[in-house]
Formats: structure tokens, sequence, C-alpha cells
């Protein structure tokens, strides 16, 4: 965790900004010299170093559409499920901060008003071991890069100074993430590093366009029945997906 004392009593403002360059520096630094394929991973770590009083995080980068994030790494099974969870559903406070360009926090799942407020994905993120959820928007140009969130397994709301943490470390993430895929010299080689899970994605849009091929309906309509098929099961989107792909789910027969 940065350590406030470093900084003394000088201004607030720039105390910000030494904060934010410390933690952008312990980010590259996590992550300088290694292959693209572990970076995410790396990114990661780092990230659960700096901010301790999560139980784990995930970063998720926004495609060009609403259906088409991806999960660039996940500390744990828990922070991983979560974000397909959201992705699966359409709901969730990732999702909705990114609609929003805002922060968005969910202190306590189990009650309202944030059960009410996602009440699917409320149940869902209980059953695999959240009880509270934050997510920051990682800003971009336009409109957010992705999210950063957090999770812990029990209820309550973030001290003031790890709320603060966690948007100084979101920014260090968008900047890393943005420099990640500018950063190799071979043009061939730009995003490498999201290649494995773009994978993922890529099957999602593959089932996709066979859906709407088989039941002549849009791409929003074969979305959401991937999403409803996999809430129905208890499975994920990918799931489906794959199932719809080698032909062991045929929506036809719906």
């Amino acid at each position: 965790m940065v350590d406030d004392d470093e900084f003394g009593s000088g201004d607030a403002e720039q105390e910000t900004r030494a904060r934010r360059a410390r933690i952008t520096r312990e980010l590259v630094e996590n992550v300088r010299g290694l292959p693209p394929a572990e970076v995410p991973d790396a990114l990661c770590r780092a990230c659960v170093k700096l901010l301790p009083d999560v139980s784990g995080l995930s970063v998720s980068v926004q495609g060009n559409g609403a259906d088409s994030g991806v999960v660039l790494c996940a500390s744990d099974d828990v922070a991983a499920q979560l974000a397909e969870i959201q992705y699966t559903l359409g709901e969730g406070p990732g999702t909705e901060a990114v609609r929003l360009r805002a922060p968005v926090f969910a202190t306590d799942l189990t009650r309202p008003p944030d059960a009410r407020r996602w009440p699917l994905f409320s149940v869902q993120a209980t059953k695999a071991g959240a009880q509270a959820v934050f997510s920051v928007p990682l800003a971009g140009a336009g409109r957010p890069l992705g999210t950063l969130d957090l999770y812990r397994d029990t209820v309550g709301s973030l001290s003031k100074d790890h709320v603060r943490t966690s948007l100084l470390v979101a920014d260090a993430v968008t900047l890393a993430v943005t420099a990640l895929d500018h950063s190799f010299t071979d043009p061939q080689g730009v995003v490498t590093w999201l290649e494995g899970v773009e994978s993922d994605r890529d099957e999602i849009h593959q089932a996709t366009g066979m859906i709407m091929v088989q039941l002549g309906v849009t791409a929003e309509e074969a979305v959401l029945r991937i999403r409803a098929r996999a809430f129905a099961q208890g499975s994920t989107s990918t799931e489906i997906a794959r199932a719809v792909i080698d032909r062991t789910l045929d929506m036809r027969r719906e």
C-alpha cells in the first residue's frame, strides 16, 4: 500500500500527483521486461498489492460495442466469475460504471438498495462469494477504456483512503493498458498481450453470428439468447457459445 506519510502535509493536489506517480511506477516496475502473455496477470498482482483492503479484483477492457468487452486479468476465481456474471447478465456495478462513466459502489449485495438495483447480479455474485463490489471506470478518449472491479467477501464500504487509492490505481492501469497497447515495435504484435483474453469473446461473436443465421434474428437478440440460456443453466456466456459452435447446442430447438 502506498504510504501517505511520505508526502507530509503538503498541498493536496501536489500530494495526489506524487501518489499517482508512485502507483504508476510500481505498476510499471512489476510488468517491465515481461513477455506480452505474462503482462496482464502481473498487472493484476501489482494492483492487489496496492489495494489490500479488498478480497480480489479484475480488470476488464471494453471493445467497440457493449457486448465486446474482455476480462484482461483477474486475481482469483471469484473475481473472474464476477466479471463473467456481469457480461452474461448485462447488469452490475461494472456495466453501470461504463454507462455512467463514474465509479459505482455496491457495499451490500445481500439487501436493498444494491440487491434491488441489480437483482440478478446480486444473487449470482453472493453465490460466487462476493458481498460488496466496487467498480471504477478506466477513463478513455470519449468513452471508458474498461473497468477496474474490486470485491470484498464481507459487506461494507471502503475507507476514504482506499477509495482514493482505487481511483489512482484505475488511472495508472489506464496509462499502463494504453502504453502496452502501443509499446511493441513489431506492427503485427501490437495487441499480442490481449490475444489470450480476446479468444473467449471471439467464441461469443462466432456463436452470435451462427444464431443470427439459424434464427434470422439481430445480433442483439442473439446475444440476449446466449445470456438467457447461460442464466437458465447456471452457466456462462462463453460456455454456451462453445456449445453452439461445437453444435452440441442448437438454438433452433428451443
